[in-house]
């Protein structure tokens, strides 16, 4: 399948008529489309599920412009429309869906008719497929199961990595396999199925002539009936699995809702620890400064004198001023030896003699005239003041201390206690989760119930159909006709089982090729020790090999999810590629078609080295690209599909409702 055009009227952002083609050269096989967020990539990439399934991953239903919208009149109307143009097994299609939108006399826009059309052209001529064959039509062209996994949305291709390796249901795994080129042998095989009423068999089982003998059609309506019964309980199966994996999975996100609540009890057990730890140590921290206020209220003016004091001792120091006086001796004491004339050893003291001389000097250095002595007292006042005051800047800078790292402890906590209230604003209460958990499990418990009772009656009625067979065929022996039956029979279920293995055989080898290639795509995308394994189911399991050899399965990573899907699309693409371009016998057998990818914002969830190999690989295997990438992307589109691209877009936003298509 090659997209060629596409034509919007009306959808969303894109307001009256706009189209784009698409690069269809071999060589230049990528369309890039760029524009800003906001401006319409995901409408665009949306509008072709939306033409051909009618159909989007909007929660707005609604198809129509807005402004278009908001100037429509009560009773008017006005469609919504998209074509698209392609070619599927060298056919060339026109898909048509349109839906007329109306305001009714209440204000209320109201969607009425939608109309889905077809049309291709047969020698030269257009034709319309048939309105009750449209659906099947497209199923053929790409089934919906599947087409997610061709027209995706970067953004969320985790989920579809999570599907394909959870499991699938069975009609994905028979649309798989239709894309791998196993058709042919699938339809053919129902055609000749022995258990199927409207097949050949069934059809030579509603012929047999019964008239030689009543017991042919009592067998036969028993037999048919047993067949029916079985039929029933094989849907009843598949429905029983397919219920058992939905409440399997519901059982799983219940139980990661309580797991988050019982997380929260955790937080919350961490909250009021966090409280009463910040509690005391608010009481510590009042309690040091209160021991501070004491410590310093003891003596204030020590504190504040003591710098003072130590820059004087220091500038007394380094003054040449000495104590020349004599301790205890006053002006009073020298005038009056000096008045007497004999000093106290006895010596005479006249005028101008050597002791009359000394005793004037002592004069100068005695008080009150003399200072050394004031200053030797001070200095002593004050070593003895410094001492007293000694530690009390110790102490208050021990006891701040003390404060702060009180105070950095409560902020920490407080932090903390943040951080909590963020986590714990997701918790809710899990009673109803418990509930839910409960009647899921139960519900899963009946369903085992249910489906050993039917694996009991299936075999019952197997052996029991079985038998009729048998002694049916013992009876049909007897007549010519009825014996003719046999032997068609017998050359169709030869046929059939035949047919069926080869199916077999060419299904296992086209898995294991898809397999070799899946793996040899995936580790070209991401390094590592990972392999890959599709079961027959096509379910994806990844696989890890340790150091002795042991492989175990494991849960992907985003990145590992993230490459496994690219690997599985890219897989699928080069076999059906393969298959359509092959002249091998067997291959030919193999009927399939390639497929375009249309990524919406494909790269934004890869990191450089990935986005180089995954634009190097994919232009290879895929036979068409239409790629939504930002503005801010352009560079990086630029750097490693430059070489490829055939085509380029960019969207030019006018306002929110309106966006135009332009060419580069």
């Amino acid at each position: 399948m090659l997209l060629k055009s596409i034509k919007l009227f009306n959808f969303r952002q894109f307001k009256g008529e706009q189209e784009a083609s698409f690069s269809t050269d071999i060589h230049k096989n990528v369309t890039v489309i760029m524009g800003d967020n906001g401006s319409g990539k995901t409408s665009f990439a949306q509008a072709f599920t939306w033409c051909l399934y009618g159909d989007t991953d909007f929660a707005d239903k609604s198809m129509l412009n807005k402004e278009i919208e908001n100037n429509l009149m009560p009773r008017q109307q006005v469609s919504v429309k998209v074509n698209l143009d392609l070619t599927h097994n060298d056919i060339e299609y026109n898909i048509s869906r349109a839906q007329i939108y109306s305001r009714d006399d209440y204000g209320k826009i109201k969607p009425l008719s939608t109309s889905f059309n077809i049309s291709y052209k047969k020698n030269g001529q257009q034709e319309f497929v048939k309105q009750s064959e449209v659906e099947s039509r497209i199923k053929e062209i790409l089934p919906k199961e599947l087409s997610k996994y061709f027209f995706f949305d970067g953004e969320r291709i985790q989920n579809f990595s999570k599907q394909i390796q959870r499991g699938k249901s069975k009609e994905f795994a028979q649309a798989v396999r239709g894309l791998l080129g196993l058709n042919a042998f699938i339809e053919a095989m129902e055609h000749l199925k022995p258990t199927s009423k409207f097949g050949v068999i069934g059809s030579y089982n509603d012929s047999y002539d019964s008239s030689s003998d009543d017991k042919i059609r009592e067998y036969s309506n028993k037999i048919q009936k047993y067949q029916d019964d079985l039929d029933s309980i094989d849907q009843r199966l598949l429905q029983i699995n397919d219920s058992i994996q939905i409440a399997d999975e519901k059982c799983a996100e219940l139980s990661n809702k309580i797991n988050l609540h019982s997380e929260g009890e955790r937080l919350q057990n961490e909250k009021k620890s966090l409280n009463q730890k910040i509690g005391k140590l608010i009481m510590a921290r009042n309690q040091a400064e209160g021991s501070l206020l004491k410590v310093f209220n003891n003596n204030p003016t020590a504190y504040f004198a003591k710098s003072l004091i130590k820059q004087a001792l220091d500038t007394l120091s380094n003054q040449d001023i000495r104590d020349k006086g004599i301790p205890d001796i006053h002006e009073r004491t020298i005038k009056y030896l000096i008045d007497r004339g004999i000093c106290v050893c006895g010596t005479k003291i006249t005028f101008g003699n050597d002791a009359y001389v000394e005793l004037n000097k002592a004069l100068e250095y005695l008080p009150p005239k003399s200072i050394g002595t004031i200053i030797s007292q001070f200095v002593n006042e004050s070593e003895i003041r410094l001492k007293t005051s000694g530690f009390l800047y110790e102490q208050i800078s021990d006891q701040y201390k003390i404060i702060r790292d009180f105070e950095s402890d409560i902020d920490e906590s407080r932090t903390d206690l943040s951080e909590i209230d963020k986590k714990l604003t997701d918790v809710v209460d899990v009673a109803p989760y418990q509930i839910d958990l409960h009647k899921y499990k139960d519900k899963i418990a009946e369903l085992d119930r249910e489906k050993r009772d039917l694996y009991q009656k299936r075999g019952a009625y197997l052996t029991s159909r079985d038998r009729l067979i048998t002694d049916r065929s013992e009876l049909t022996l007897r007549d010519e006709k009825n014996r003719k039956i046999e032997v068609y029979k017998a050359y169709a279920q030869y046929m059939y089982d035949e047919l069926y293995a080869l199916y077999q055989e060419s299904e296992d080898k086209i898995r294991k090729k898809l397999e070799n290639y899946i793996n040899e795509i995936f580790r070209s995308i991401y390094e590592g020790g990972i392999s890959l394994k599709i079961d027959s189911e096509y379910n994806i399991q990844i696989l890890v090999e340790d150091t002795d050899g042991h492989v175990f399965d494991v849960e992907a990573s985003t990145a590992q999810s993230l490459s496994v899907i690219f690997a599985f699309i890219t897989g699928i693409i080069k076999i059906a590629r393969e298959n359509n371009n092959s002249i091998d016998d067997d291959s030919r057998m193999l009927e399939s078609e390639p497929y375009p990818l249309v990524m919406d914002a494909p790269l934004s969830s890869f990191d450089k080295t990935r986005i180089r190999t995954i634009c190097d690989t994919l232009p290879k295997i895929a036979e068409q690209i239409i790629i939504f990438i930002k503005d801010t992307d352009g560079e990086i589109a630029e750097e490693h599909l430059g070489q490829v691209v055939g085509k380029r877009y960019f969207f030019d936003k006018k306002n929110e409702f309106d966006t135009i298509i332009m060419q580069r």
